[in-house]
């Protein structure tokens, strides 16, 4: 990470990097171990109470099922408790799958990595900012409605195309593949574009789907403790100093716009 009040030296680039071994080690923790068996219905299209507790068990032999505010108990929108459990857990591999994103790119925008080419037809240089937020900030109104309405279309896609829905015995996470039809070659295929994994064998599959699942929590805690940090300094210890401030509204995506509504209070 970099920072404006100090300049780079040797002592800094040595804590970015025990700073990132330390995270990244901790991520690699944990993924389910080789040596731990992986129950037959840890993925189950069918979402029960039981179900959670089988899966926790999978997810950390430690902790376990642990559920402190009965969400597990919940009956959405007039829906049974299965399909709420299966709303919840889909919500979850998103929301996951998001920070494992955005960890990545928050530590690339800090470092101020970017892409090499002009991001306009104008020529316009990608900007350069010591936060992820920042960049965000920086960058024209018009990128920012477009990467808004490119993740509409996968909501959109993922529902309208899903085999068997996540709340009615469909398996959570499940992301309808784009076919030939549509994209060619399949490019937005986001794990497998290439069809590699295929044919791994299912215990395979599965110990994959319970580590995507533990490093997806692992990221979302991440995720909000840069954020934290970058707002507040010193409310995550372990990142003072290192996390360089950022003065903007974190949960207020357009608030720095210009001729856009400020919508923060929907966040």
């Amino acid at each position: 990470f970099t920072s404006k009040e100090a300049p780079k030296s040797s002592s800094t680039q040595h804590m970015k990097l025990s700073l990132l071994a330390t995270l990244f080690a901790t991520a690699a923790a944990f993924h389910t171990p080789v040596s731990t068996p992986v129950r037959s219905n840890s993925v189950s299209v069918s979402e029960t109470k039981a179900d959670l507790r089988s899966l926790a068990a999978d997810l950390n032999p430690v902790v376990k099922y642990y559920d402190p505010w009965g969400l597990s108990d919940q009956e959405f929108w007039g829906s049974t408790n299965e399909q709420s459990i299966g709303w919840l857990r889909h919500a979850e591999i998103k929301h996951g799958r998001v920070a494992m994103f955005a960890f990545v790119g928050f530590i690339v925008h800090a470092n101020q990595i970017t892409w090499p080419w002009p991001m306009t037809t104008s020529g316009d240089p990608f900007p350069k900012a010591d936060s992820a937020p920042a960049a965000w900030d920086a960058i024209p109104e018009a990128a920012k409605i477009q990467i808004l309405l490119f993740v509409g279309f996968l909501e959109f896609w993922s529902e309208a195309n899903m085999e068997k829905h996540y709340m009615r015995g469909g398996r959570p996470g499940d992301f309808p593949d784009f076919n030939s039809k549509y994209i060619p070659g399949g490019a937005l295929n986001l794990y497998d574009p290439f069809g590699w994994n295929k044919n791994l064998p299912t215990e395979s599959k599965e110990k994959r789907l319970l580590a995507e699942i533990n490093n997806g929590r692992l990221a979302m805690i991440g995720i909000m403790g840069f954020c934290s940090e970058s707002q507040l300094e010193g409310s995550v210890p372990a990142l003072k100093g290192v996390i360089p401030h950022y003065s903007g509204e974190v949960m207020a995506p357009l608030a720095a716009g210009h001729g856009l509504v400020h919508i923060d209070g929907l966040f």
